[in-house]
């Protein structure tokens, strides 16, 4: 992580300009350059280790990321470098809250995390490397690809948020729940009983979907793309119990990419009509589990031995 580091300290780059560099300055061979992860997916080990590398120093608050696939050394990671170490890792990291953070939220992906504190220790955080030496391996594939889901659903969010302008987001947004809602069974899983409404005049509702052919039970829809560490109050619970009011209607959906307050929650609850709610982490979580905006990455296929095979040879 150190050099990548070093490389970030001089000012704005990228992955790319980064595994050049490294190439460079390690005398790296060419059959070095070229070697593959085992996964066979051909990704270069080296792009990989310094993509991963990136990604903790993020963590750690290490390095700003101005624009999607730039960073640079941040006045953090500027002062870190001033320490002359002559190496970093989860050691050094974990001096910082938001990469304590981070690793407990890997921790808890492999089933594996801390419950007696929320400060982490620097032990703790060192499991991330230490737990693969020492788990089984069928337990060690579980994590991993927990693991792996929970990164895909930050960048589930972090994809949505990309989108620009805000007024084109906010639209993608309100097609993406109705998307996810037909996946999850609701209308039959038909398309065609799913309808989005959004817009000027859409008297508070984004969508509605028809659970029956005849319309007599429809869904209404509530999609607020706000930013994911701002909270939903339970006025908006309340607009929206008003706006299905209007509707003559008694169930609702209300999604978002932020969180619910425990007051909105409390108001969702206590309404009289059935209402879901569903905050950003949960939405990315649906999105993984139902398909949408997501693709099979590979399949991979453990063997065990066949016992019937070797029965009667018994001596």
């Amino acid at each position: 992580m150190l050099p990548v580091l070093k490389i970030a300290a001089e000012g704005e780059t990228t992955i790319p300009k980064v595994v050049e560099r490294i190439a460079i300055e390690f005398s790296l061979s060419p059959d070095q350059m070229a070697e593959l992860l085992p996964s066979g997916r051909g990704i270069r080990l080296i792009n990989n280790r310094a993509h991963w590398a990136k990604t903790y120093l993020a963590k750690a608050g290490l390095l700003d990321q101005p624009r999607r696939g730039v960073f640079r050394a941040s006045g953090r990671g500027l002062e870190v470098l001033k320490r002359g170490l002559k190496r970093i890792d989860n050691a050094v990291l974990a001096d910082f809250e938001e990469f304590r953070s981070f690793a407990k939220t890997k921790l808890r992906a492999s089933g594996d995390a801390p419950t007696a504190s929320i400060t982490m220790p620097v032990a703790e955080v060192l499991k991330l490397d230490s737990a693969v030496a020492i788990a089984p391996p069928d337990e060690r594939i579980t994590g991993a690809a927990k693991e792996l889901e929970a990164e895909l659903r930050g960048d589930l969010l972090d994809r949505i948020f990309a989108i620009e302008p805000i007024a084109t987001r906010a639209r993608f947004f309100e097609q993406l729940v109705i998307r996810l809602l037909v996946a999850m069974g609701y209308g039959g899983g038909r398309d065609e009983a799913a309808f989005h409404t959004g817009g000027r005049g859409d008297g508070g509702v984004d969508g509605v979907i028809h659970q029956d052919a005849l319309g007599l039970d429809p869904v209404y829809v509530q999609a607020k793309c706000y930013d994911r560490d701002s909270g939903i109050g339970p006025e908006k619970i309340q607009a929206f119990k008003g706006a299905l009011d209007d509707k003559g209607a008694t169930r609702g959906v209300f999604i978002t990419t932020a969180r619910f307050s425990e007051a909105a929650q409390r108001s969702g609850r206590a309404s009289q009509k059935q209402i879901a709610l569903i905050d950003g982490e949960k939405l990315a979580e649906l999105m993984v589990r139902f398909n949408v905006s997501v693709q099979e990455d590979r399949t991979v296929v453990i063997k065990k031995l066949d016992e019937d095979f070797f029965e009667g040879w018994a001596a």
